[in-house]
């Protein structure tokens, strides 16, 4: 499975930012979607996840009531993150899970049988 994720770019301190990740053409079955961040000398870390159904999200609690994951399609999960920080500054990667569970969503990096590229967002303050 490939992915492309695209959306990073560079905003102020409370600004707002849309990233998407669509999966490759040829995935006809819905699997769990997540993102992760990864900053510089830090680990890579779980943002957000989407089961394949859409009914079950998960959020790091440094991003809940600010960002928003949805599963737009089958193949299509954007993450809508708004009130940005400086301390989201970070490569975001997409992620997903091949698992066929309706409950399921990867929350680490271990989860994740494919990424994507990575896309750079950068909050100034």
């Amino acid at each position: 499975v490939q992915l492309q994720a695209s959306g990073g770019g560079l905003v102020q301190a409370g600004g707002s930012l849309k990233l998407s990740c669509t999966a490759s053409a040829r995935t006809f079955t819905e699997y769990p979607m997540g993102w992760f961040r990864q900053a510089p000398g830090e680990e890579r870390e779980f943002v957000a996840a989407v089961s394949r159904t859409g009914r079950n999200i998960k959020y790091v609690d440094s991003v809940k009531g600010r960002f928003t994951i949805d599963r737009y399609s089958k193949n299509t999960v954007y993450l809508q993150m708004n009130n940005l920080k400086p301390e989201d500054t970070a490569v975001y990667y997409c992620g997903l899970a091949q698992v066929e569970n309706n409950r399921y969503f990867p929350t680490k990096s271990a989860d994740v049988d494919s990424w994507g590229p990575g896309t750079q967002l950068t909050v100034s303050s």
